[in-house]
């Protein structure tokens, strides 16, 4: 099993929250919309990593 779709997942919540938190001038939901982005971006860096040194670089 895979966690790409889910870390996909995670980096547009944090975009929506973040959107969100601007209009309502939510300060913290900006920051942890920001956060979870960057978690999800993360993520999915590391899994494009893996996915070089195995060789398993379809796309899922």
């Amino acid at each position: 099993m895979t966690d790409k779709p889910e870390n996909k997942a995670e980096e547009f919540k944090g975009k929506a929250k973040e959107k969100v938190g601007e209009a309502t001038g939510n300060e913290q939901w900006q920051a942890e919309g920001k956060a979870e982005q960057t978690s999800g971006k993360l993520k999915q860096a590391v899994d494009k990593v893996k996915d070089a040194f195995t060789g398993d670089d379809k796309k899922s």
